[in-house]
């Protein structure tokens, strides 16, 4: 039976080491950021237009590690209203060309521009006046001058001890992909419930519903007169079981919430009283458009368990704490 080797000890030394590097590292890839961020691609404005214009879709590819941020890219292109595609250069090669049409916009990436297997990529976007740019460190390369815009990062080593290992130049090409897809955002005017459409699943598609889909609707709101008297309003507040009662006037508008605390801190007389003697006046409440996120925020703020939800202060429905959970947002 194989005997299982002494646990070895920590060498801090070593340790102190290894954190040695990850600042170093870091602050190489964040130095090369910031010197993208002083001086942009020319042609990257440019590039934006024409995304804008396309008709069809944006068509990524690369090779190695250029060809994983190209992945990343069209999948944050995609999720964020662009639609996007990365094509493999050795499938598109070997049948995949046919993905690419010429009412799509192509960019490959390479950190040299003289990567091979993009070749017929260029050759095919040549060929039926596809749009294409090109991003890479070097303007003179094959790439970049077959391109019709050029996404140029700066050609600046790489932060690895041996100055090989793709590291600040997929930083730089990661980091210019997610400008790109922002500055596409901010153009059409993205908004959070769209991002939601793309991103149904997990806790950010809950945190991005509409209170409108999980709100209980008006059927199911306890409401009541402002001159209600406080034991009814107390049997109002116990059918529907969510602690409150909401105090309408006479035009159905909301004007104050009675709440469990609010009974606790009324208990002198309370059946001799009304409605609105109790309740907490213009209370807080949320639009049916309210992001599930945004009304988890506010219940929070005002330290309550249940939030009445307003079309021009006329109660439409009501969010409890509970519904936020069941969908996952806490």
């Amino acid at each position: 039976m194989a005997q299982t080797p002494p646990a070895r000890m920590p060498d801090l030394s070593q340790m102190a080491g290894h954190d040695s590097t990850a600042t170093r590292v870091l602050k190489i890839e964040g130095e090369a950021l910031l010197a993208l961020a002083a001086r942009p691609p020319a042609d990257f404005g440019r590039v934006v237009e024409a995304i804008l214009d396309v008709t069809g879709r944006v068509v990524l590819s690369g090779i190695g590690k250029s060809g994983h941020v190209a992945r990343k890219i069209a999948a944050t292109l995609a999720s964020t209203g662009t639609p996007s595609l990365f094509v493999h250069p050795a499938e598109a090669s070997h049948g995949d060309l046919g993905m690419v049409t010429p009412s799509d916009f192509c960019i490959l990436l390479s950190n040299s521009g003289e990567t091979a297997e993009l070749r017929d990529l260029i050759a095919h976007c040549a060929r039926f006046d596809i749009p294409l740019a090109g991003m890479s460190r070097d303007e003179g390369s094959a790439l970049m001058r077959a391109a019709d815009y050029m996404l140029t990062i700066p050609d600046l080593p790489e932060a690895c001890a041996i100055g090989m290992a793709p590291t600040t130049s997929t930083t730089l090409m990661m980091g210019l992909g997610d400008a790109l897809a922002v500055a596409l955002m901010e153009a059409r005017a993205f908004e959070a419930e769209e991002f939601r459409n793309y991103h149904p699943g997990g806790k950010l598609g809950a945190q991005l519903t509409p209170v409108r889909q999980i709100m209980h609707g008006a059927d199911k709101v306890p409401l009541v007169a402002q001159d209600t008297p406080m034991q009814e309003v107390i049997l109002q507040m116990t059918a529907y079981g969510f602690g409150v009662a909401g105090v309408v006037d006479a035009e159905g508008y909301l004007a104050g919430v009675v709440s469990d605390g609010d009974l606790r801190r009324n208990m002198a007389g309370l059946l001799d009283r009304v409605a609105m003697d109790v309740a907490t006046k213009n209370p807080v409440t949320a639009a049916p458009n309210t992001l599930a996120a945004e009304a988890l925020a506010i219940m929070n703020k005002a330290k309550i368990g249940a939030l009445f939800v307003c079309d021009t202060r006329r109660p439409v429905g009501i969010l409890h704490l509970h519904d936020l959970l069941r969908i996952g947002v806490m």
